[in-house]
């Protein structure tokens, strides 16, 4: 399993990119991979030829539309583990003694 912390953007276009955002996240929830939406990019669990397929698209799908992508990309790899998603910010909790902001 992977956990993938991904972010991608025309560069040279409009200030305002949540139009960029928003079609790569139909393409990531049609993928039925676990995800969350951050304020910077995005998370997605699974396994890797699945995650980087979902990667591949949201970027093939952008160069049809701009000329230039700026794209980082975070890999996490741990086999066997699942729900990473979600257990990594629970085992800070836990920690930490109350629910966190995410």
């Amino acid at each position: 399993m992977v956990l993938v912390d991904f972010s991608l953007f025309p560069v040279g276009k409009e200030e305002h990119l949540s139009p960029y955002v928003a079609d790569a996240l139909k393409i990531i929830e049609n993928s039925g991979l676990q995800y969350q939406l951050t304020a910077m990019g995005t998370l997605i669990e699974g396994e890797w030829d699945d995650v980087m397929e979902v990667v591949k698209k949201c970027f093939m799908h952008m160069k049809e539309q701009a000329p230039r992508i700026y794209c980082t990309l975070k890999i996490d790899a741990q086999a066997g583990n699942e729900s990473r998603l979600r257990q990594k910010v629970e085992s800070v909790e836990k920690r930490i003694g109350h629910k966190l902001k995410t």
